[in-house]
This record gives structure tokens, C-alpha cells and sequence, in this order.
């Protein structure tokens, strides 16, 4: 094997195997102190505690399990359920940054604000208006749909289809109207 072909090969082999040790050198730390997922873990212990309880009880009417157990076992899972509800409890009281109301208030609030800064109107049932555009061209195509809204004045004398009594031409066809 010459020179070159050696270099080659240690070219491709160098960064593939950079590239596989990478993840194994690397010392990530991954923190699972994010509250969110505390809070979701707890919900999902919480829900599964319930179902549990739930099936326990189904178990019991239907005499899958005996009377001198069914005491100890749902005692053990309400306790559990209740460190879980304490837990949950703890995490929900300790953000105390404002109500919910209060934030939702101010969500909003951020929401109705155009992108200019100008506040939009508010109908009496509470939905959000846009602003009323102040572009000519718009008005002038308010104007042309109000006038399209009228009824037939005629039909084309070449195509047949029905045209507005404003028109000058059969938006079909092209045809010259009288």
C-alpha cells in the first residue's frame, strides 16, 4: 500500500471516530429539576394512582379479592394518592408570580395589540375587530363586492350566463354587453 492511500484512509477513519466518541466523552448533565416535568410526573402518578383505586374497588364488587385484603390495599394507595395531591399542592403554590386570572388577563391583552401597537375594537359579545383598513384599494373592493351583491340584470346574449346589471362585460365569455 503506498503513502496516499494510507493518508486517505486515516482521513475518513480520524473523523468517524471522532464522531462515535463524541457522545461517550462528552459529560452532559441532564437536570431534571425542571418543575414542569416534576408537575407532569406527578399528574401521571396521580392518574395512575386513581385508576388504580378504581380498578381496586371493580375488583372488589365483583369478589376478585377478599374482604380482609381489600382494606390494607386501598388504605395504601389513598395514602399514596395523598402525598402525590401534596406534592402537587407544593409545586402549584410556590410560583406565586400573580392569579391565573390575572395572567390570562394580561395574555390577553398582549394578543389584541396590532402589530403597529393601535388597540383593536371590541364587539359587544367580546370578539376582537380587526382595525378597518385605510388602503383606498380596499375600500374600492368593498365598494365593487357591494355592487356584485345585487341580483342578476340579464344573461349574455353569446354565453347565457347570468350578468350584473353594472356590467359592461360577461365575466364568462368576454362578451360586449349593451
Amino acid at each position: 500500500m503506498d503513502i496516499g492511500s494510507i493518508f486517505l484512509i486515516l482521513a475518513i477513519l480520524i473523523p468517524v471516530v471522532i464522531y462515535i466518541s463524541r457522545p461517550l466523552l462528552e459529560r452532559t448533565t441532564t437536570s431534571s429539576s425542571h418543575p414542569e416535568q416534576d408537575i407532569s410526573t406527578l399528574l401521571a402518578e396521580r392518574d395512575q394512582v386513581v385508576a388504580t383505586l378504581q380498578e381496586l374497588d371493580d375488583d372488589f364488587n365483583l369478589g376478585k379479592i377478599p374482604s380482609d385484603i381489600y382494606p390494607a390495599q386501598r388504605l395504601t394507595l389513598l395514602q399514596n394518592g395523598a402525598d402525590i395531591l401534596r406534592n402537587i399542592d407544593a409545586y402549584q403554590m410556590t410560583p406565586a408570580t400573580g392569579t391565573a386570572e390575572d395572567r390570562l388577563e394580561a395574555a390577553i391583552v398582549s394578543r389584541r395589540v396590532t402589530f403597529d401597537g393601535a388597540q383593536t375594537s371590541v364587539r359587544k359579545n367580546g370578539n376582537a375587530v380587526p382595525p378597518v383598513p385605510d388602503d383606498d384599494l380596499e375600500q374600492r373592493i368593498a365598494s365593487r363586492r357591494r355592487l356584485r351583491q345585487g341580483k342578476a340584470g340579464g344573461f349574455c346574449p353569446k354565453c347565457g350566463r347570468p350578468v350584473q346589471a353594472v356590467d359592461r362585460f360577461c365575466p364568462r365569455c368576454g362578451a360586449i354587453l349593451n
